[in-house]
């Protein structure tokens, strides 16, 4: 069935998710918080977006909470191209086409070692 999904380009209903919570992200990045605006040490995370601590399980499966935690595992590649939402969602179709993530668990276990790799 992946190979199927790969061939005819389409995402997966997982990844079609990730799509649309992280151009929802990108689209309104001003309402998020950077890294870089809660502490000033120059990190490798620097630039991903600050997740708000709280112990609220309904406020983690939230789209705000989701999005930032979707987005802080990007590949760093495609999070420079956020400036440019046209070169960023066809850098992250790509990404999604090739990695037809089936649950939410897959994405964020993917590493840049994987047949991925290629990417980037």
């Amino acid at each position: 069935m992946s190979e199927i999904i790969k061939k005819l380009n389409i995402l997966t209903f997982h990844s079609q998710y990730i799509l649309s919570l992280l151009l929802f992200v990108v689209k309104n990045i001003n309402e998020f918080t950077h890294n870089f605006d809660v502490h000033s040490i120059n990190t490798r995370h620097r630039a991903d977006l600050f997740p708000p601590t709280t112990t609220l399980s309904k406020y983690h499966n939230g789209i705000y909470y989701s999005g930032i935690k979707i987005f802080n595992h990007l590949p760093q590649h495609i999070k420079h191209l956020s400036c440019n939402i046209k070169k960023f969602k066809a850098a992250l179709k790509k990404f999604l086409l090739l990695g037809s993530f089936y649950t939410l668990d897959e994405y964020y276990d993917w590493n840049p070692m994987s047949d991925l790799g290629a990417l980037i």
